[in-house]
């Protein structure tokens, strides 16, 4: 039987985490004395006293938790924390309607970066960085972050990094759990400060670099301007965050391993060399197209090329230009980096670079099993064999991806008027990337649509934040049996 009462111990404990960085935004907005600051710190309050109380009545909890128990943490608390995330857009009355507050922040916190808003400008600082602060969090994933600090339930917390990162093999950076999420948020952190000066040095002010460090980080996307990235022109801006778009596509166990001055083995990493690859690869086509279809020179052609590449392949959801102005070829060359996705073990979402390297040598193999029907020829990554159980899961995602996309697709149309615009709804907030086509292409956002496909699209992101098994497994009959 699941163990009821210590989930809730845990999702209090969380909420507690959670209205401690809503304090962080709270002294954000009284430093730059917004109107926000009431919101904020009631906001703040609310959450934290919930988390607390929740603590107390659960103090004597039995301190067991399993797999089964994992899984539902995990999704409730994307849920939990979404519901009171929304709290100061409410009470703020920045975003005052509920649904549009909640598909605000079940954006931020799964990364994937679709906006509602229509003058990001004109919202308050405190705001901003909350907003911005919510993909900063679960770009890692609160999970991750909480694992450091679970060892005070008196439990290691493996279950929940299992159901946190579900992808097709879990790569652990040290023995103990606890150790690997400080070591993964400490390169995070790194990666983020480090981003944040060069920002900072290249011409943003350091609120819109920090706030940009954050979301570049968390592949996430959301940007203190309208125009996103597009508001500035400078080269060495769009580079440096095409850098760090590309490093947090790329599975963290790489950085750990260049830090630790393993280079060799973080170079031979088969992984990283496909996932260079298909940036190069699409970038290069892209960028050809824009020589030849277009007045642009060879550096801006390849500049523009790169950075959508990357915020796409990677899932950021940045946008410098809008790539449905290309010919219809190039718009839909990008469309296809909308299934690709940054690595396994990355802040990035979508199907992830190691199922689809995965599926195409499993399909390449059956071609020679067909000629060859008594040779042994097993999949191989990394130079070592790869199980049978883990290719039927990258057999079943793939499916399980592709029937809730086109399923999906054929829903929202009963609210989104056209084909292109419900497609790239669905596929940028299954593989939590952002700015879709059509009317929800990026230069527009998601404003205009109904509530009920707001709501259906948040549950999307949520999915496909969870990658599908952590949130689908829930609706299994067998999964609640004893």
């Amino acid at each position: 039987m699941l163990n009821f009462k210590f989930i809730i111990r845990i999702l209090g404990f969380l909420l507690v985490v959670e209205g401690l960085a809503m304090l962080i935004a709270s002294l954000v907005a009284t430093i730059y004395g917004g109107p926000d600051m009431e919101a904020l710190f009631l906001s703040t309050l609310i959450t934290s006293a919930t988390g607390l109380l929740i603590l107390a009545i659960t103090r004597k909890a039995r301190k067991e938790i399993g797999k089964r128990e994992g899984f539902v943490i995990v999704t409730l608390v994307w849920l939990l924390f979404s519901f009171f995330g929304s709290l100061p857009f409410i009470l703020s009355n920045t975003i005052p309607d509920l649904t549009n507050a909640f598909f605000e922040t079940m954006s931020g916190f799964t990364t994937t970066g679709a906006s509602i808003l229509t003058d990001i400008e004109s919202m308050p600082h405190g705001i901003l960085f909350w907003r911005s602060m919510t993909q900063w969090l679960g770009g890692m994933g609160i999970i991750v972050l909480s694992l450091a600090i679970l060892p005070i339930f008196g439990i290691g917390g493996m279950q929940l990094f299992a159901a946190e990162v579900p992808g097709p093999v879990a790569d652990k950076l040290s023995p103990r759990i606890n150790s690997t999420a400080k070591s993964l948020w400490a390169i995070y952190l790194f990666f983020t400060l480090l981003e944040t000066v060069l920002l900072w040095i290249g011409g943003m002010t350091f609120f819109d670099a920090i706030n940009h460090s954050f979301t570049t980080m968390a592949t996430g996307g959301y940007s203190t301007k309208q125009a996103s990235v597009a508001y500035w022109t400078s080269p060495f801006i769009q580079y440096v965050i095409t850098f760090f778009m590309i490093l947090a596509g790329t599975n963290f166990t790489i950085s750990y391993l260049l830090f630790t001055g393993r280079f060799r083995k973080a170079t031979e990493n088969e992984e990283l060399r496909y996932y260079l690859f298909f940036i190069a690869g699409f970038t290069l086509i892209i960028a050809t197209g824009l020589l030849v279809s277009t007045q642009f020179g060879v550096e801006q052609a390849f500049r523009d090329s790169i950075f959508q590449v990357a915020s796409i392949i990677t899932t950021t959801g940045y946008a410098t230009v809008d790539y449905l102005h290309w010919t219809p070829f190039l718009t839909m060359v990008l469309f296809a980096g909308f299934f690709f996705g940054g690595s396994a073990g990355s802040t990035g979402g979508g199907l992830k670079i190691m199922r689809i390297v995965l599926l195409l040598k499993n399909s390449y193999y059956e071609l020679r099993r067909i000629i060859h029907p008594n040779a042994i020829i097993p999949v191989r990554f990394n130079d070592k064999p790869v199980s049978e159980q883990i290719i039927n899961n990258v057999l079943a995602f793939f499916m399980f991806y592709f029937v809730i996309f086109f399923v999906s697709t054929i829903l929202l149309m009963l609210v989104v008027p056209d084909l292109p615009s419900a497609m790239g709804a669905v596929a940028t907030s299954l593989g939590n990337i952002g700015p879709g086509l059509g009317i929800f292409g990026p230069a527009e956002n998601f404003s205009t649509l109904h509530p009920a496909g707001k709501w259906f699209l948040s549950f999307l992101m949520l999915i496909g934040r969870l990658e599908l098994f952590t949130v689908l497994v829930l609706f299994s009959p067998a999964f609640w049996k004893k």
